[in-house]
């Protein structure tokens, strides 16, 4: 290579990586039909671009038609498109742990298996080897193409003890030991229901007389 031209052909590669797609190739068939003699191989050990691409750069500059790009179908597959069994075992494994939208807002599907428990599942149930699985992260974005959302759903959060638990039993306690032994004293249990919320998905977290709707008594609102 001529040393006086190399700070031309290193300006001329920076002006080429700033270009894209049809604009590149119409430039570097210009500069192989200025430079090279028209010839895509000598542009390619000049210039170091691949000689396919200034071909069909040449021949756009030829006929005047652009070929079009389909940048969609560059780059790696899915896991699950370049794998439609995959898909179907992952579903198989996935879903008799999945439930819809507690609140039915959404039609997203929540599973409590994790990525990592999804894959040693695919080992010991379907037999599969490490080298034919994704990564765990990855697995993690197949599932989320897949419509499954990793999430442990509490369906209703059990009540907690309130305040006054322990002193209603110490005052229970007080009492057998006062009049337990009287034979006088007559004790009587009484189960009694208390209204309370039915947990974070249920109407809301509303009793049901507060929705505007029938009246608990049955006589209307």
């Amino acid at each position: 290579m001529d040393p006086t031209t190399q700070p031309f052909d290193r300006l001329i590669r920076s002006a080429a990586q700033r270009l894209k797609g049809h604009q590149r190739r119409l430039f570097q068939a210009e500069v192989t039909n200025t430079l090279c003699g028209g010839s895509p191989r000598a542009a390619e050990r000049r210039f170091g671009w691949g000689r396919d691409c200034v071909g069909k750069g040449l021949h756009e500059a030829d006929t005047g038609l652009r070929c079009l790009e389909n940048f969609s179908a560059q780059g790696a597959r899915p896991s699950e498109e370049k794998d439609p069994q995959l898909a179907a075992d992952i579903r198989a494994i996935v879903e008799p742990h999945t439930q819809a939208d507690p609140e039915l807002k959404s039609s997203r599907r929540y599973t409590n298996l994790s990525a990592k428990e999804v894959l040693q599942a695919l080992k010991d149930q379907k037999g599969y080897r490490d080298d034919r699985l994704p990564k765990e992260r990855t697995m993690r974005d197949v599932l989320n193409r897949l419509g499954y959302r990793i999430k442990r759903i509490q369906k209703a959060k059990p009540l907690k003890k309130t305040k006054d638990t322990d002193a209603i039993f110490a005052n229970v306690q007080a009492a057998r030991a006062q009049y337990g032994q009287d034979p006088e004293a007559l004790e009587i249990s009484i189960d009694t229901k208390a209204k309370v919320n039915e947990g974070d998905y249920s109407r809301g977290g509303k009793k049901q007389d507060r929705l505007g709707g029938e009246d608990p008594r049955g006589v209307g609102p």
